[in-house]
């Protein structure tokens, strides 16, 4: 086999990443009769929330000081449909309390399965193990991507490209503006594990529901690590319950490199270091839970995240920049292609930031999703133009999804209608979202 040999694959829309705005694109554009190939880094889909283990499902429901009434649901469209399929599978918890909103836990393994069977239905080209290495360009114009396979590398083309990387990873490749986080600082990636062996219930009387842990824990957390008998770098912590009895998914880690800097994962050895300083807090933090916490005296690590969690990197500079105000004054757009509850939620520092939206919600601008510059490509997913908090909000998995579902259309409209991506509308974009279940108006 010759490996610098190069073959041809034609495709109408070309994704890049099979996270849950790739997926949600892949599916949409199929459904609608077109050719469409997804191209994947890993052996399955999920991106952040599989590989990553993110493992919750955030931005469905409205925050509120009301939570005895119950969750109310704000976001439709593709991302209830997946999480549908998710639950009929048993592979998604009912709502669960995360401070003034909710959440729902999803089994990884039964993301990756609902995700093959939607892209297996819809007719969707996959290429799994394959990672893009180039962009194929006329001018300003994205053409296709350079695809590195174990049989070779792939000349492939398309129509429409679509960036659902979640690093910008082919706005970057094609040259086109782009920007990282606060003047190059980003919000620290995580490394999220879950562990079996507890006694759900004992834990939940001793804490409660809220699946931020309470005063009470933080300050376990403090003294231990005050003591010199545990390095716990964060002190505010969330544990949820799982589909799975016994189990809780724990995000609690903070991640610095071994001479103290934050870390910011498109440098190769910032990625490397917070690989291996995650696991080293994950060994750490379950003794800590098993030597402290109710119900965890039995607890061990079932599973730590494919990859570090990474919460941020590369933006695309697009038409429109969704900003920090826009999120906490729930700002709604003429062309709004999804909405979003789920408040800023910064990971800086010792303590997460959360800035709530209450009974309200924002909308995010189409514009945030076409690059200034450059024909044939439209972003998806975490990589939207937006300022740094904004991106803190705007990067959970219901709006991925969203994200996924408008740019999968906003293909389509491209293609069949023969115009460029630039040229099409957010209003008219909206009103074919609202035809299929998203519910904008």
């Amino acid at each position: 086999m010759d490996l610098r040999a190069r073959s041809t694959l034609k495709s109408d829309v070309l994704i890049v990443g099979g996270g849950a705005a790739g997926v949600a694109a892949a599916v949409t554009a199929a459904r609608q009769g077109l050719d469409v190939t997804l191209i994947e880094r890993y052996g399955f889909c999920g991106g952040g929330a599989v590989a990553g283990l993110s493992g919750t499902v955030c931005g469905l429901y409205a925050a509120t000081d009301r939570r005895a009434n119950g969750p109310t649901q704000m976001v439709f469209g593709f991302a209830d449909e997946f999480c549908e399929r998710m639950t009929a599978a048993g592979g998604l918890a009912d709502p669960v309390i995360y401070g003034k909103t909710w959440t729902r836990v999803h089994d990884p393994l039964v993301w990756r399965d609902v995700a093959d069977g939607f892209l297996r239905e819809a007719g969707v080209r996959v290429i799994f193990h394959a990672v893009v290495f180039g962009v194929h360009m006329e001018g300003d114009v994205v053409q296709g991507l350079e695809v590195w396979t174990k049989q070779g590398i792939i000349d492939a083309r398309a129509s429409v490209v679509i960036d659902a990387s979640g690093d910008a990873d082919v706005v970057a490749m094609a040259g086109l503006p782009s920007s990282i986080g606060d003047n190059g600082r980003v919000q620290n990636p995580t490394m999220i594990f879950r562990v079996l062996g507890v006694d759900t219930e004992r834990f939940s009387r001793a804490y409660g529901e809220d699946t931020i842990m309470p005063p009470e824990v933080t300050d376990l957390i403090l003294a231990a690590q005050k003591s010199g008998k545990y390095d716990l770098p964060r002190a505010k912590i969330w544990l949820f319950k799982t589909t799975r009895p016994g189990e809780l998914l724990c995000n609690c880690t903070r991640i610095l490199g071994p001479d103290g800097r934050e870390l910011n994962p498109l440098f190769w050895q910032d990625f490397t270091d917070a690989e291996v300083e995650g696991r080293r807090q994950v060994r750490e933090y379950a003794r800590f839970f098993r030597e402290n916490l109710a119900g965890c005296e039995s607890l061990f690590v079932n599973d730590t995240g494919v990859q570090v969690g990474v919460r941020q990197t590369r933006q695309i500079v697009g038409r429109h920049t969704l900003k920090n105000e826009d999120v906490v004054t729930g700002k709604k757009f003429d062309d709004g292609i999804a909405r979003s509850p789920w408040p800023i939620e910064l990971h800086s520092g010792q303590k997460p930031k959360v800035e709530w939206l209450l009974d309200d919600y924002y909308e995010v601008p189409f514009g945030c999703f076409v690059p200034e510059r450059g024909e044939g490509l439209l972003a998806a997913g975490r990589c939207l133009s937006a300022q740094h908090e904004a991106v803190a909000s705007a990067r959970v998995t219901a709006q991925c999804f969203s994200y996924g579902h408008a740019i999968g259309h906003a293909a389509v409209i491209s293609i069949k209608d023969k115009i460029s991506l630039r040229q099409i509308d957010g209003r008219d974009l909206r009103r074919v979202l609202n035809a299929d279940n998203a519910r904008l108006d």
